[in-house]
């Protein structure tokens, strides 16, 4: 059996809001594999939640661009050491100035950003324009991902000051507030990844896996099998609203679903797709511990 270490353990526990000793268990069961220990309490109806993200959090800034004269937006995570450089201006300027180059010059990945030239200065690069803020602020700093939305409709909404960002591209009529109001409900609703619009887009094996772990979650719960059936019938569009935007209670009035309200305030209004950035989603942040550092530094002037 492979050892479990207190990390995965902790990983567990912050994944799926389990028992510490239900979590050891499970790792102990599934021979230390975490997503497969996250379905066992699962089934075992232990787990609050399988979203497949990290509580820990790398520090920086989720920022945005739009054009609305060319129909282009741009959704990017910018990520730094600290929390008090992530809010200066500095650091906020040069995550617009990234935004903005998504924007005009349509980069295909993070590498070809660094490459281009910067669009306020031909002289020099992106990948140069990063290194410079780097010795200017005395903090490393990379360009985590982006995504760039061009045609029809499009929106965004930063939250909290950068700590969450959304971007939608929608199709029809177009109807600022209920865009916005999507955009919103993104942000705060979070829907579990991966993400869709509607439930005809939830991958067909994604669909399967779950129907599996609602199924063993009812025979844990001694339900007879001929009952079984129907209840993961129910469960599967609790699955959709967790889920499918467009089947989600609306934030702002939890009687109607987000696709009830387009249909009400802007028929024929079509989300496309969209991207919802946590700022440090996975990213382990760096601890430090004063005491030992400070030991550790005289431990090598006494050498």
């Amino acid at each position: 059996m492979a050892e479990i270490s207190a990390k995965v353990v902790m990983e567990l526990r912050g994944r799926t809001g389990a028992g510490m000793m239900d979590c050891k268990k499970a790792l102990a069961a599934t021979d230390g594999d975490l997503e497969k220990a996250i379905d066992f309490l699962r089934e075992k109806g232990l787990a609050a939640a399988a979203k497949k993200q990290s509580r820990i959090a790398a520090e920086g800034v989720v920022g945005s661009h739009l054009c609305p004269d060319c129909a282009t937006g741009a959704l990017v995570e910018v990520n730094c050491e600290t929390d008090f450089v992530a809010k200066t201006d500095k650091f906020k300027a040069l995550v617009e100035d990234i935004a903005v180059q998504i924007v005009k010059k349509n980069p295909a990945d993070v590498e070809e950003l660094l490459s281009q030239a910067f669009y306020k200065d031909e002289s020099t690069t992106i990948e140069q324009l990063v290194t410079n803020a780097t010795a200017e602020i005395g903090e490393k700093i990379s360009v985590r991902r982006f995504a760039r939305y061009e045609g029809g409709i499009v929106e965004s909404y930063i939250h909290m000051g950068g700590k969450v960002g959304v971007l939608v591209q929608a199709e029809g009529p177009k109807n600022d507030e209920v865009i916005h109001d999507v955009a919103l409900q993104i942000a705060a609703a979070s829907p579990v990844a991966p993400d869709y619009v509607r439930r005809e887009e939830v991958d067909p094996s994604h669909l399967e896996h779950e129907k599996q772990i609602l199924i063993a979650q009812a025979r844990n719960e001694g339900k007879p099998e001929k009952i079984i059936e129907k209840m993961v019938e129910g469960r599967v569009v609790k699955f959709y609203k967790d889920v499918c935007v467009l089947e989600q209670p609306f934030v702002k009035d939890g009687e109607i679903t987000v696709g009830q309200m387009i249909a009400q305030k802007a028929k024929g209004l079509e989300i496309v797709r969209f991207t919802r950035y946590k700022m440090g989603d996975g990213l382990e942040k760096k601890s430090t511990d004063l005491a030992a550092e400070v030991a550790e530094q005289i431990d090598k002037m006494q050498k």
